[in-house]
């Protein structure tokens, strides 16, 4: 019988710091529009691939839920399946949490509510598009940094703008605006970048002004004024000097926060304990850095996503968290924004002895199954073949195998019924993965025999086969939220109202009483 946790229990979790993951196994559409602050987007039929890296720790505590779906008897099956020693259903879904504890609507909300948290404190200076774009249109000593990742900058962004990603403003500023007179600008897409980011120069102690472009490139647009697209402008890397300055302000704000710095003989024992503490080792550093050469066992997080979007890289939440760089400075400062939000975040020290031999765990995985398989040439043979595509819809748009179906997911065994013809059904996904995890639910839902695409779609255009971008969708595609801060098309309803969404989450968190942010003053 599955073992279930009542939403209060669940709370108290939080509360204590104790450890948990709470998994939302809807899909993403379902999960933007309510869940609770803590809550990871795990659909059940991606749960093979996301959950290990989520949640390293084969004993730690996992909770899934939905909303009367009836995904989640079948999603702690599966997660069990995996070795999972500790799985717990949501006792009444979301439903019954909603009862007790505060839902929250789009994505990454505990780094959105934390940001406003910080702007409610710290009073973050930032000024609206139309006093910005009068300073930009004056000329003068000023700079504008787009604290974005640099595929979110290249899209769109402030005309004159250069991409400095929010992990790297403190590294890099000394040189970007080596004047004390230089204004400097930061902004994102929406609010919680331009916060993070000018804070953190604020906290850095630099002697520039320096304000956050209020609402972001929103706030922008919604003046009616234009952006640049295609825009490749990138701050640079620091001098020896800069980096030294740098190195001085991050040292002094993370030990004013309390961030511990640990050696290597102290990462070896968190590294002992791992099956008893969940722990997660991280490089902060830009990903061309990381790639170039990185510690064994740490796994790339930009420190700027890192703050913006910790569930995407921390699943498991009370767990313990080790931060590397090697310039003292990126690190200290993502340590910094984690310690506030209630992380047990650890530096290591860039000097740290790393030579112990390091075996990496293996992490949680499935023996996924290879067979029955079929070539790219033996499908494009085949003319009664129906294909069942479990990309993304996004994904899936950008080419598919010609005459492939979009299924959901968690609901496949539904959608399969409406595939017509009697002919094989071939599953593909990407890379296959996600096809092969799903294999079993197929052959249950159908009586048609039923293949895996060798190597998905990525085998069938390794094979130069055409691709091809119609779209034939079984049930309407819920599987990503439509984020009205990113691309050029958003609608101007939609933007007006994710930001008053945002600026209402400071009532939120303090209503719901679970978050355990602490905001640290100033020096």
């Amino acid at each position: 019988m599955t073992k279930t946790i009542s939403a209060q229990d669940l709370r108290h979790l939080w509360i204590s710091g104790a450890e948990v993951a709470l998994l939302d196994v809807r899909e993403e559409g379902p999960y933007a529009e309510a869940h609770p602050l803590f809550a990871l987007t795990v659909p059940v039929s991606e749960v093979e691939v996301k959950v290990p890296d989520l949640v390293p720790r084969l004993g730690a505590p996992i909770v899934v839920y939905d909303n009367g779906e009836g995904y989640a008897a079948p999603a702690a099956a599966r997660i069990a399946a995996l070795g999972y020693t500790d799985v717990a259903v949501l006792e009444g879904g979301l439903a019954a949490y909603a009862r007790l504890g505060e839902v929250y609507s789009d994505v990454n909300v505990p780094s959105k509510a934390f940001g406003e948290l910080v702007e409610s404190i710290r009073d973050t200076p930032s000024l609206p598009a139309p006093e910005v774009k009068r300073i930009l249109d004056a000329g003068g000593d000023h700079v504008v940094l787009d604290a974005r990742r640099y595929e979110e900058f290249t899209t769109m962004s402030i005309p004159g703008g250069q991409s400095v990603p929010g992990g790297e403003l403190v590294y890099r500023i000394h040189d970007i605006a080596p004047s004390p007179e230089t204004l400097v600008i930061v902004n994102c897409a929406g609010r919680t970048r331009s916060i993070i980011g000018t804070q953190s120069l604020v906290n850095a102690g630099i002697p520039n002004r320096v304000v956050a472009l209020r609402n972001g490139t929103i706030g922008w647009v919604l003046e009616g004024l234009p952006l640049a697209n295609g825009a490749d402008a990138q701050g640079a890397r620091p001098s020896d000097e800069g980096l030294a300055r740098a190195h001085a302000n991050a040292a002094r704000w993370a030990d004013h926060v309390g961030v511990p710095v640990i050696d290597g003989e102290t990462l070896s024992r968190f590294r002992r304990e791992a099956d008893e503490r969940t722990l997660y080792t991280l490089d902060v550093r830009d990903p061309v850095e990381y790639a170039a050469g990185h510690p064994a066992g740490f796994a790339s997080a930009p420190g700027g996503q890192l703050v913006q979007a910790t569930d995407e890289w921390l699943g498991v939440r009370g767990a313990r968290v080790v931060l590397y760089d090697d310039d003292a400075v990126r690190a200290r400062m993502a340590a910094s924004w984690l310690f506030q939000m209630g992380w047990d975040v650890h530096v290591l020290d860039q000097d740290a002895d790393l030579s112990d031999d390091f075996a990496p765990r293996d992490l949680a995985r499935l023996s996924l199954p290879n067979r029955p398989t079929i070539t790219p040439a033996e499908l494009a043979a085949i003319p009664d073949a129906s294909v069942i595509d479990l990309a993304r819809a996004a994904s899936y748009a950008r080419g598919h195998v010609p005459g492939a179906w979009l299924a959901s997911g968690p609901e496949l065994a539904r959608d399969l019924l409406k595939v017509p013809g009697d002919g094989p059904i071939v599953l593909t996904s990407p890379d296959g993965v996600v096809a092969a995890a799903n294999l079993a639910v197929a052959e249950a839902a159908t009586p048609r025999s039923v293949l895996l695409l060798e190597g998905g779609t990525d085998g069938w255009r390794a094979a130069g086969l055409p691709l091809e971008t119609e779209s034939r969708h079984l049930s309407p595609p819920i599987d990503a939220y439509k984020r009205p801060y990113e691309g050029t098309d958003n609608a101007r309803e939609k933007m007006e109202g994710y930001i008053a969404w945002e600026l209402k989450l400071v009532a939120q968190l303090a209503n719901d009483g679970i978050a355990r942010f602490r905001v640290a003053r100033a020096l």
